[in-house]
């Protein structure tokens, strides 16, 4: 059984985000790590991986981006990945959902080579877009089905059956492989890299494929050609410092429903 895991490299959400002069992120400004809500994607993978010992499964981590995004691999392969495939090009950057689910896609069926690839299992947005339209769009461009948005996963034989939590309601989805799975926050806990997967990630294989070796052509990625493009930013003003309101006379209350009627919180 083949799995590969949709990973991304993306800014580090406690630090102080910026954009560039063409309203792209500045990833180069500060420290990057793999998006928190791929890591239930791997995790989700490695305990199919655990659930089937001895059947001979295999998880690739797969992540498009610069040279820092190759981090992201390493972290999955530090959780217990088997192997990684870094997409790295210079014509990718600026590249939006659209053009990132075709490398992903061409990456995917590279990967697959002679044997084909059972399930793709991503998480359910990355955490810097938050767009959350790439696992349905690779189902597309592979001509595969999609069971999307999974708190719970089950797998028995070659049939995947997921519960997907609403406002009001639970559904249970049923799918056959092979398919794109998509994970919320919800699937469990992913697991720390442990120090002796940290020590074997190193002894991992990792690939380095750029677009000519996935078939993709320049001219279809990158910011120039991108669907969706961010047109205006704007600095998100400093904290000021908060009103105090003081109920010294007992209109305390008053003051302060006043001020949060005024700010239209009630």
């Amino acid at each position: 059984m083949n799995i590969v895991v949709c990973v991304k490299h993306v800014p580090d959400a406690t630090a102080d985000r910026r954009f560039e002069p063409d309203n792209t992120v500045d990833r180069g400004s500060v420290d990057g790590l793999l998006s928190e809500l791929d890591e239930y994607a791997v995790e989700q993978a490695l305990q199919i991986k655990q659930k089937r010992e001895g059947e001979g499964v295999e998880v690739t981590a797969l992540c498009v981006g610069p040279d820092k995004a190759v981090d992201a691999v390493r972290k999955a392969l530090q959780m217990g990945a088997d192997k990684g495939v870094h997409v790295i090009d210079d014509a990718i950057a600026g590249s939006d959902a659209v053009a990132t689910s075709l490398v992903l896609a061409k990456a995917i069926e590279r990967a697959g080579g002679e044997a084909k690839i059972d399930l793709v299992v991503c998480g359910m947005a990355s955490t810097d877009g938050g767009m959350g339209v790439v696992p349905a769009m690779l189902a597309e461009r592979l001509g595969l089905p999609q069971v999307t948005l999974a708190s719970v996963v089950e797998i028995q034989g070659n049939q995947v059956r997921i519960k997907r939590n609403g406002d009001t309601a639970t559904e249970v989805i049923c799918g056959t492989m092979p398919l794109v799975l998509s994970v919320t926050d919800q699937s469990g806990e992913p697991r720390y890299p442990s120090f002796k997967g940290i020590m074997a990630a190193k002894k991992k294989p990792l690939e380095t494929w750029s677009l000519g070796d996935i078939g993709v052509d320049a001219g279809q990625v990158g910011l120039s050609v991108a669907w969706t493009q961010v047109e205006e930013t704007t600095a998100r003003p400093a904290r000021t410092a908060g009103e105090i309101v003081k109920d010294e006379d007992g209109s305390g209350a008053k003051a302060l429903a006043d001020f949060l009627a005024a700010n239209k919180l009630i």
